[in-house]
């Protein structure tokens, strides 16, 4: 598993209890030896200063940064600004995302999808970003079809993404189906599962319905049949995760990504559990 890569996605706090609660949780998980740590972005720009602050803690800490960058409601200007910052941070890595229009913006900027703003960032930065996109097993929401969606991601890479970051899914035949449709298009990227820990089934079920993630039948229904029972729901929701990632690992998927929400217990059970160790 060397060659792998294994990575943990933070959100930035937004109060100052946060901010401490995060640190404490950052350096228990850098004792795990993750290839780098993600931060995102909110919608239309909405948290900037949060991640470019916390992507400077992460850097000073000495731990790979890669800030995600949503595009939509941007300009070229602020992008480029941006971008600069980062450079001067340090940071080398990039998540180059659409991003959601915030509620009551209508200028969508001048960028429309992920891919104006890879083909950006590679026209003004070359290759100083190694730029992680975003895909999706089950197809995003808003694709017009799968085909389509598949299309799409195959433009991003054409147009200079070096990798993927998978929305969390739990079906591993929806990662293998893509993985073989894009290749089958001749567009060999790693595209690295994202994965959620199972720890509350109320959040799990908003969180799939916002981003049109699919928690399966046979999934739910268990879930639901604990009702509030925590420790049951977290007991099985490892089990169930913990299995998804080896087979995922055993199938040749390049890594993981592991959505934290900003916990440590859930990624770092998983994590010794399955016997990580990061690329170096």
């Amino acid at each position: 598993m060397h060659d792998k890569t294994f990575s943990i996605e933070f959100f930035p706090p937004k109060t100052d209890e946060g901010a401490a609660k995060l640190c404490a949780v950052r350096g228990e998980l850098a004792a795990l030896g993750p290839r780098y740590f993600s931060v995102t972005y909110g919608a239309g720009g909405s948290t900037q200063a949060g991640t470019f602050d916390t992507v400077a803690a992460i850097q000073q800490e000495g731990i790979e940064a890669a800030p995600h960058l949503t595009c939509i409601g941007s300009t070229r200007d602020s992008v480029s600004e941006l971008l600069q910052r980062y450079i001067e941070l340090g940071v080398q890595r990039i998540v180059a995302l659409r991003g959601d229009m915030p509620s009551g913006m209508r200028d969508p900027g001048d960028f429309r999808y992920a891919v104006d703003l890879v083909r950006f960032i590679r026209e003004t930065t070359g290759d100083h970003f190694a730029i992680e996109v975003a895909a999706y097993p089950e197809i995003h929401p808003q694709a017009r079809s799968a085909k389509d969606d598949i299309d799409r991601f195959c433009d991003k890479v054409r147009a200079g993404a070096d990798s993927a970051i998978t929305q969390y899914f739990f079906n591993i035949d929806a990662w293998l189906r893509f993985r073989d449709e894009v290749t089958a298009r001749g567009v060999e990227v790693p595209i690295i599962p994202g994965i959620m820990p199972i720890n509350n089934h109320s959040q799990l079920a908003r969180f799939s319905d916002m981003c049109g993630a699919e928690i399966p039948r046979w999934l739910r229904k268990r879930l639901e049949g604990y009702g509030d029972d925590v420790a049951s729901i977290r007991a099985y929701g490892l089990d169930v995760v913990r299995d998804l990632s080896r087979r995922l690992l055993e199938a040749g998927a390049p890594g993981l990504h592991f959505y934290s929400m900003n916990q440590t217990e859930p990624t770092a059970t998983l994590w010794r559990d399955l016997g990580l160790t990061s690329a170096t």
